[in-house]
């Protein structure tokens, strides 16, 4: 990995490159996207058989497109019991943690005969989308669906790309069903968002679709927006590690592999007040490369969007972490926690030397579905927020209103809206 001394014009280099990520960059796909999109709208389940037939090659029909209880089955007697064992427990865990963000209904009144207050009510409809393709993550079912759950979601709708043989990864399944997914359907990429966002004569249209995806898949949640609700549009992995002198070498290149892993548009960084640190994390990186699975996609990462950043002290090294804003940020200092209060931009934060990325990823129960690409600045993580809508609640007594209305009226007719100053006149002639 590249050893880069921060000044100005790195700093700037380095976020251009990292901005390249961004599905925003590749408009190219959009016009292939729109279309599919358009088919699915205006031929339903025929484009969306078509398209599963082209991209994926299998055979899907109104017979067969919907996963059956007799699958899900099958998928309990092919998942090791082990793996069914840690995604109960991390549903728990889950589950535990975003009971803590339940918001009530609230109404505050006065004597004078005014309501005011707020409704708290679940979305109706959700449609979750899980990733096929290079690797399955049933974690990110669990991740996406319980918060779901917990805010009281009643129809959660999940789509996944099949495999050649028409079945859906197992883990996949499993989790699914653990986590309390309604129905189940075997389609993917944009023709799944598609179908999600207007319905077809099989697959239901939802309220709001959450879930990440490939390219194809973040451009059509971009462009159906406004018809549906979406979570974000999500952006290839990443990971920042802020470290001085006193991080361990060999935990900071083991955790920014961790995400390189993920595929070769994932970013790895380390940001560190020590050349030293940088250059051993460098000699384990290399170390490590030797025996990792995924070693190609990994190089790749590394080579494109991997650094190691030296800067001169650690309020530089805090600054250019919240330019950054990365998804996952890992502070590996003498006093983690004194840097974290310095830190206002960020997906997840994880603190000390033994709270390692993929712990969030699988059983700390904090959302792991995390803003991207310098999102964390404005987006917060997934959660029982996103599942909720909320719709104001006003009442007032004629005394009440009769206080208030010629300041009304004024204020309605300096904007020259004079129905508006009358509706409320009519009531005191």
């Amino acid at each position: 990995m590249r050893i880069i001394e921060l000044n100005d014009k790195t700093k700037k280099n380095i976020q251009e490159d990292l901005l390249k990520r961004s599905p925003n960059q590749y408009e190219a796909y959009a016009d292939t996207v729109a279309e599919i999109i358009n088919d699915v709208r205006s031929d339903g389940d025929r484009a969306l058989f078509s398209y599963t037939k082209k991209f994926d090659n299998v055979d899907i029909n109104t017979d067969n497109i919907q996963v059956t209880e007799e699958e899900i089955n099958e998928a309990y007697n092919m998942v090791d019991k082990d793996v069914i064992e840690a995604i109960r427990k991390a549903k728990k865990s889950i589950e535990s943690f975003h009971l803590k963000e339940v918001q009530n209904s609230w109404f505050d009144g006065s004597n004078e005969g005014i309501i005011v207050g707020q409704r708290v009510t679940p979305i109706e409809k959700v449609g979750v989308y899980v990733p096929g393709g290079k690797a399955a993550y049933p974690s990110t079912v669990l991740m996406d669906v319980i918060p779901a759950k917990v805010a009281g979601v009643s129809r959660i709708v999940m789509t996944t790309p099949p495999d050649k043989e028409g079945k859906i990864y197992p883990g996949t399944l499993v989790a699914a069903k653990e986590a309390g997914v309604t129905e189940i359907y075997k389609v993917g990429g944009a023709q799944a968002i598609a179908a999600l966002a207007f319905g077809t004569k099989t697959i239901p249209k939802v309220d709001k679709i959450v879930g990440p995806g490939n390219i194809y898949v973040a451009l059509a949640k971009k462009a159906v927006y406004g018809h549906v609700s979406i979570d974000s549009i999500a952006g290839p992995s990443e990971i920042l590690v802020l470290a001085d002198e006193t991080a361990n070498p060999r935990y900071v290149a083991a955790d920014l592999l961790s995400q390189a892993e993920h595929d070769e548009l994932a970013s790895s960084i380390l940001v560190t007040t020590s050349k030293t640190l940088a250059e051993n994390v460098a000699i384990e990186i290399d170390n490590f490369l030797k025996t990792l699975s995924r070693k190609d996609i990994i190089k790749k990462s590394l080579d494109n969007y991997g650094y190691l950043l030296v800067a001169k002290n650690m309020e530089e090294a805090i600054e250019v972490t919240n330019e950054i804003a990365s998804e996952h940020l890992e502070i590996m200092t003498k006093d983690p926690f004194m840097v974290m209060t310095k830190i206002k931009n960020a997906g997840a934060i994880f603190i000390g030397e033994y709270s390692s990325e993929p712990l969030g990823d699988y059983m700390a129960g904090p959302n792991h579905t995390l803003p991207t690409n310098g999102t964390a600045k404005f987006f917060s993580p997934l959660g029982v927020d996103d599942y909720i809508k909320k719709s104001s609640i006003i009442s007032y007594s004629k005394e009440a209103l009769e206080k208030v209305h010629k300041d009304i009226e004024i204020f309605a007719k300096s904007e020259g809206l004079t129905a508006h100053a009358n509706s409320i006149a009519v009531r005191f002639e």
